[in-house]
């Protein structure tokens, strides 16, 4: 039987569930890449919930959550007018290894996009680590790489991205 996938926005009180796949995900995606203190150090920085709810209530994040049937499978979240711009920027976007491959991922990024377009975006952009293979699934999905961007955080620990960027039309 074909199992129904759905997209659907997040709420406050699905934070655990964002969360969850967080700590589910970053491990087997960037435990080769980053140190596991580092790892541990971001999950806290980005996934606490202070964090999830400024990025909800004061920088306008909007949040989406990839059902297959009633399970959670991943989740989106993304900004618009980013920085001031008519862009919309993918902050986050992580699928549980078993969704991996599914085109869970596709869809959300479709309605990232078809969100975009709706609020007069002329792209969508994203940070992806330089190390992440997550980077071929954007460049299938007609992302290209701009530049390259270190990010300093504390305790001396780097992030080093890829700025992608994909034109809608």
């Amino acid at each position: 039987m074909q199992k129904v996938i759905r997209i659907e926005s997040a709420a406050e009180a699905d934070f655990s569930v964002v969360r969850d796949i967080a700590y589910a995900t970053w491990p087997p995606t960037y435990g080769n890449i980053l140190p596991k203190e580092q790892l541990e150090y971001m999950l806290g920085l980005f996934y606490s919930d202070e964090a999830l709810a400024s990025n909800l209530n004061e920088k306008g994040h909007h949040f989406l959550l990839a059902y297959e049937d009633a399970d959670v499978m991943g989740f989106a979240s993304f900004e618009h007018a980013y920085q001031g711009n008519p862009v919309t920027h993918l902050h986050k976007l992580y699928l549980l290894p078993q969704a991996q491959g599914k085109g869970i991922g596709k869809l959300l990024m479709a309605e990232v996009e078809k969100a975009a377009r709706a609020n007069g975006s002329e792209s969508v952009t994203l940070n992806v680590n330089r190390f992440n293979s997550a980077r071929d699934f954007y460049l299938k999905n007609g992302f290209e790489i701009v530049r390259e961007v270190d990010i300093v955080l504390d305790h001396g620990y780097l992030m080093e991205d890829f700025i992608m960027q994909k034109q809608l039309l």
